[in-house]
């Protein structure tokens, strides 16, 4: 009985959720990441809670308080979401947030810098990824975050991290000889799809910060190769690697990652003038990608964690990504109105099957290395309110608020 009443109350609640209008869901979405983040440290042994790094006594090993603490793309990813969603509805604490995320980076993370010792990896310190820029990772957007709260807070310190993060990233990173940007791992040069997004969201707006069509360029190049090494013409999907070794693609349609890929391709096309000499082809390219992800939407309007393996479970943040790709394309008029009903029948699917009562997306893959192997993205474990589909899901409620607006 005790059973059979907990499957009916779940079933009212979906039914609740669903029956709500998009800024209500929205909005519950939002608080929920706002009632979850927590700024400060907690003792990995001790368990207390410290206020500020400044608090943490030498010696004493902390790890962040939240999980939406950090400095990862991910959290960059977040606060560009939510100073959209706080424009878009006239709410300044969803822009606020962002704000107070950044600024409480920038004020401890020396402290870890003066305790960071040789040797360790970057990211076993708060805030290593602040301070070393190991990957692109660590700062692409994150940088692209501070630029927009720089526009508020005009704090000398956020100036001086985006110019020296623009340097290092247009000057310093490792790249194959057509410019294309490669890690050094899991072999040397190996390209990530993942990576599209980790820089061009920075390049684009640092072209319009500076005024300087370079950074704008780089972004169009990097667009233009990386569809030159991953795009699948056969399933009209991108894989998630090409080895420079081997001079091959990696064995995955990953959704994730081309949710990555997606979502660089809006960004550029957001800040690139009207008659810029590849508009037309990049927007093609867009379209393209639009119409080969449909292929694979479920029947439940989500998509799989590997795209074209519907045996993979359906994975949430490649679904909001999408659902945001393409209302943001319809928005924009890049693509033909009709085929904003792929991203509603995603909004929905994502109400229906992955957002709880309280607001937490459910069904969010972690964070996902390169693996020769399709098992290894098939077990990938997933996670509630995970922070790689938070941002993502603000994304797409935005822009469905836009497209329902647009539909008045």
């Amino acid at each position: 009985m005790k059973k059979l009443l907990a499957v009916f109350v779940l079933v009212l609640n979906v039914q609740l959720l669903a029956a709500q209008t998009t800024e209500a869901v929205v909005r519950k979405v939002a608080d929920q990441v706002l009632k979850e983040t927590v700024l400060g440290f907690q003792g990995v042994e001790n368990k207390q809670f410290y206020a500020s790094a400044a608090a943490v006594p030498q010696g004493v090993p902390v790890k962040y308080a939240s999980p939406y603490t950090g400095w990862h793309y991910t959290h960059g990813v977040l606060n560009l979401a939510m100073i959209d969603l706080g424009r878009l509805l006239g709410e300044q604490k969803y822009v606020d947030y962002a704000a107070r995320h950044v600024a409480f980076g920038f004020d401890n993370y020396r402290v870890f810098e003066q305790r960071f010792q040789s040797g360790v990896k970057h990211y076993a310190y708060p805030y290593g990824e602040f301070f070393t820029m190991d990957e692109l990772d660590d700062f692409g957007a994150m940088s692209a975050s501070i630029l927009e709260v720089y526009q508020q807070v005009k704090r000398p310190a956020y100036k001086a991290y985006l110019e020296k993060a623009a340097k290092h990233l247009t000057e310093e990173r490792l790249r194959l000889l057509d410019r294309t940007f490669v890690r050094a791992f899991p072999y040397q040069n190996t390209l990530w799809a993942d990576d599209l997004y980790m820089s061009v969201p920075f390049l684009v707006r640092m072209g319009k910060f500076t005024g300087q069509q370079k950074y704008l360029e780089e972004a169009v190049t990097q667009v233009l190769n990386f569809t030159k090494y991953l795009w699948d013409e056969k399933e009209e999907l991108y894989w998630h690697t090409w080895y420079s070794d081997l001079k091959r693609n990696g064995v995955a349609h990953w959704g994730r990652c081309n949710g990555w890929v997606l979502l660089a391709q809006v960004h550029l096309l957001d800040y690139l003038p009207a008659n810029h000499p590849q508009r037309a082809r990049l927007i093609q390219l867009l379209e393209r990608q639009i119409l080969g992800i449909a292929k694979y939407q479920s029947a439940e309007g989500l998509w799989h964690q590997v795209l074209d393996k519907p045996d993979s479970y359906l994975e949430s943040s490649c679904s909001a990504m999408f659902v945001y790709g393409v209302a943001h394309a319809v928005n924009h008029g890049w693509i033909d109105p009709r085929y904003a009903s792929i991203a509603t029948s995603g909004w929905e699917g994502l109400k229906k099957y992955k957002i709880d009562e309280q607001g937490r997306l459910k069904d969010i893959c972690v964070g996902t290395g390169i693996q020769d192997n399709l098992v290894f993205y098939y077990t990938r474990p997933v996670g509630i309110n995970e922070k790689h589909g938070t941002g993502p899901l603000l994304d797409a409620g935005v822009e469905i608020l836009k497209l329902e607006k647009r539909g008045k």
